[in-house]
């Protein structure tokens, strides 16, 4: 397995464990990362010996989601320009839903946008009690771009979720909409999922592909692909036209930092919130 800069990957056994490991960006998605995932996945998809592939997150969580300094940094602009950028984390996240072998998400922290999205292509997701999930996109004007939350949770549920933004769900209600497939306490998150990864790999890797591959054909008689790719390009659409929500945000964040730019996004729905609330 070759050296990599923002992941590391690590093999006992039939089990890959591969980390997420921007720990002081709480693992943030940059383009470097994406196509050091999509390596790994590659090698890992034709080692016979692997069976199972456990995602993580190094540091304080499992990822804050696609990397908006880079975005600042690039300022990039242009149907093609966007087009590029929205296929390689489309592409990514899906490595994870069509890759042969079963992919377990382990997650602890943040685990927002597109890293959420990232788990929710996993098959399993184990998370621990202090884990804390969302899509808060649209709050700064960007659009979803691997749209799997209704195919997860529910038309009802994944409206609620998206169109308000929501970045504050917590594991129980995770667990309660079926986002994670089981909660365990602070710290035991990788602990867990390695478990399910050991147990799946004393199953026949033939017949835990073969059922794997038959459980994605469901959802994809359904239309699942065809409807996130009929949705990615309209996310394509968003971004190349840029929102005047989104252009605000990142002029605050470029001239005062991404922190700035985060609290001029909470400060216009403090109204909101506290309206709800009476």
């Amino acid at each position: 397995m070759p050296e990599y800069q923002n992941i590391r990957v690590s093999i006992d056994g039939p089990v890959a464990q591969l980390e997420l490991h921007r720990p002081e960006r709480i693992n943030a998605l940059n383009k470097a990362m994406l196509l050091e995932i999509n390596a790994a996945l590659d090698a890992l998809e034709l080692d016979a010996a692997v069976r199972v592939v456990v995602l993580s997150g190094a540091g304080r969580g499992f990822s804050s989601g696609f990397d908006l300094k880079e975005q600042m940094a690039r300022r990039p602009e242009g149907a093609a320009v966007w087009r590029e950028i929205l296929e390689l984390d489309f592409s990514t996240t899906l490595r994870f839903w069509d890759l042969s072998k079963p992919t377990i998400a382990a997650i602890h922290g943040p685990c927002m946008a597109g890293a959420f999205e990232m788990a929710l292509a996993c098959d399993l997701s184990v998370c621990s009690t202090d884990a804390l999930f969302g899509e808060p996109e649209l709050k700064f004007g960007a659009g979803i771009v691997t749209l799997l939350l209704p195919w997860m949770v529910g038309p009802k549920a994944a409206k609620d979720i998206l169109l308000t933004g929501d970045d504050q769900i917590d594991a129980a209600r995770a667990l309660a909409l079926g986002i994670v497939s089981r909660v365990v306490p602070e710290g035991e998150h990788r602990a867990a999922a390695l478990r399910i990864a050991r147990q799946m790999a004393v199953i026949d890797p033939a017949l835990v592909r073969d059922t794997k591959k038959a459980l994605n054909c469901s959802y994809e008689i359904q239309g699942m692909q065809a409807a996130l790719r009929a949705a990615l390009d309209i996310d394509h659409a968003i971004e190349s036209q840029g929102s005047p929500d989104k252009r605000r945000f990142m002029d605050i964040a470029r001239a005062q930092g991404l922190k700035a730019a985060l609290a001029w996004r909470e400060a216009r729905f403090a109204d909101a919130r506290g309206s709800r609330e009476l």
